[in-house]
């Protein structure tokens, strides 16, 4: 079975009630046994939260943990040969979180879910309508 990896943004998505996902993502998420998110996220949403960009309705590490527990999202961490990876990536995007989700998709050879177009020239495997597979 196939690793699933979201990145931030689908992350937030799929916690958002009021956010919709295209429907080829649910299907993905519900035919996937093994739902991850880089450790990067909780990185990204913490410090997002902090700088009053994005508001949660409890402190970010138990939003985080909790929305992960309530849809069986597990955490990847990140290791030595992640960060270097991602240290080595080409600079076809700069986004730092990104670039730590590409690593990782990479490194374990995931599918991710994002609707960022920037992942593509990396080479990783992406599901998204309107975005090559």
């Amino acid at each position: 079975m196939e690793l699933i990896l979201l990145d931030t943004c689908t992350f937030l998505w799929l916690a958002d009630s009021k956010k919709s996902l295209p429907p080829a993502v649910k299907d993905a998420l519900r035919a996937s046994g093994e739902r991850y998110v880089s450790a990067i996220s909780a990185f990204e949403i913490g410090y997002k939260n902090a700088q009053g960009k994005l508001d949660l309705p409890s402190a970010p590490a138990v939003w985080f943990q909790d929305s992960c527990a309530a849809r069986g999202i597990r955490t990847l961490p990140i290791s030595d040969a992640i960060a270097m990876r991602a240290s080595q990536l080409p600079m076809h995007h700069r986004d730092p979180a990104d670039r730590f989700i590409i690593a990782t998709a990479l490194e374990y050879d995931a599918r991710v879910l994002t609707p960022d177009p920037y992942f593509l020239p990396y080479g990783v495997k992406l599901l998204w309508d309107g975005l090559p597979q």
